[in-house]
């Protein structure tokens, strides 16, 4: 297997060691632009994402030659924005990965030029597959450019390796509550600000900060208690104070599917999510959504999980619905077959093989139904 992935490398990465574990053999294209980036693994092919840059193009048709001689079964493309990089498309059946049904904002609009070619490219693709049933009817009903049917869904694990994670944190050393990512306007800042300034001044509280953590400018001056780390930030900075946090704030405007949220789980901590914003597949079960303007609610939520002994409970269960759903090995399994039915290795073909699949995941039937969104 083949699978070219530019920007996401970690999680890619994530993929291709679940894949190698399931027995197959798997060679990534990837680059540096990720800032998790480091030293490559021996089943990676790093390549310099500068097309204009004539020293990049010798590399890159090295990687092709090497490409020609693995002879990949089967090559998975997500988010490929260099033109060269189709040619390894062109190398056997393709499967086109999709991350969302939209951008996230105006940082992730596409020249004319870049949605001509990659939409063509896309919809040219032997199949599609996406990380949640959301995303996978936008593509069905043709609301996602450059994608196609037939469309799958399989479960979105989480960037982080799983030996990177220790045990969920007691109650007695749960502090704080976080909220990760890269600021955007379908963050629910204003929401989630109003919330916390009340949640201080009220009875619930107790001698927590909210801990921001995500590059982007926020409006007027924050509420108390509130600390904004202004940066790009590395996992290895990081994951200690998301992990001892009492809950991961993704109370989002507007549908997700969110990593955040998926590490948050994988962390053992509660994520309090919206109504709009959580996709039934990414909750805990028995975890509540709240109105997306709901400031009441949200507060009541924020002062239920402030208590450590509940923060716990919740953290535990969320490291449960992680563990039997999210997990590498568990994704691996289905995207191994899921991979062997495009490629044709498996012996059913992709029109049949996948929807049991699904079935296995979400008990979803074979025209992939689902429950909205919001």
């Amino acid at each position: 297997m083949l699978w070219l992935s530019p920007w996401m490398r970690p999680l890619a990465r994530i993929h291709v060691e679940a894949l190698r574990a399931q027995g197959d053999d798997v060679m990534l294209v990837t680059t540096d632009q990720h800032p998790e980036s480091d030293a490559p693994r021996d089943y990676e092919v790093v390549l310099d994402a500068r097309f204009k840059q004539a020293r990049s193009w010798i590399p890159f048709v090295k990687a092709l030659r090497a490409a020609r001689e693995f002879a990949p079964d089967v090559v998975v493309g997500e988010l490929v924005r260099d033109p060269r990089w189709l040619a390894f498309g062109a190398l056997a059946p393709r499967v086109h990965l999709v991350h969302d049904d939209r951008p996230h904002d105006a940082s992730e609009n596409r020249p004319a030029w870049e949605r001509a070619i990659f939409d063509r490219w896309g919809r040219s693709a032997d199949a599609t597959v996406t990380f949640s049933e959301y995303v996978a009817d936008a593509v069905r009903r043709g609301t996602v450019p450059g994608a196609r049917t037939p469309v799958y869904s399989i479960p979105l694990t989480s960037d982080v390796d799983d030996e990177r994670i220790s045990a969920v944190v007691p109650a007695s050393a749960r502090r704080d509550l976080v909220l990760v990512g890269r600021i955007n306007s379908y963050k629910n800042l204003d929401v989630v600000l109003s919330a916390w300034r009340r949640h201080v001044d009220g009875s619930g509280w107790r001698g927590d900060d909210l801990v921001i953590i995500g590059k982007g400018s926020i409006e007027g001056p924050l509420p108390p208690h509130t600390v904004h780390r202004n940066s790009p930030f590395r996992y290895d900075d990081e994951l200690g104070v998301m992990a001892r946090a009492k809950a991961s704030l993704v109370h989002y405007r507007r549908a997700s599917q969110s990593g955040v949220q998926v590490l948050s789980m994988q962390l053992g901590v509660a994520a309090i999510v919206s109504d709009r914003g959580a996709l039934p597949e990414f909750r805990t079960p028995g975890d509540p959504a709240i109105g997306v303007d709901d400031v009441d609610s949200l507060v009541a939520e924020l002062d239920r999980l402030a208590d450590p002994d509940t923060a716990f409970r919740r953290g535990l269960a969320a490291r449960t619905h992680y563990a039997d759903t999210f997990a590498a090995d568990v994704v691996g399994t289905r995207l191994h077959s899921l991979l062997a039915a495009v490629a044709g290795l498996a012996p059913d073909s992709v029109q049949s093989r996948i929807p049991r699949v699904d079935v296995e995941l979400r008990g979803l039937d074979a025209g992939g139904s689902r429950d909205p969104a919001s």
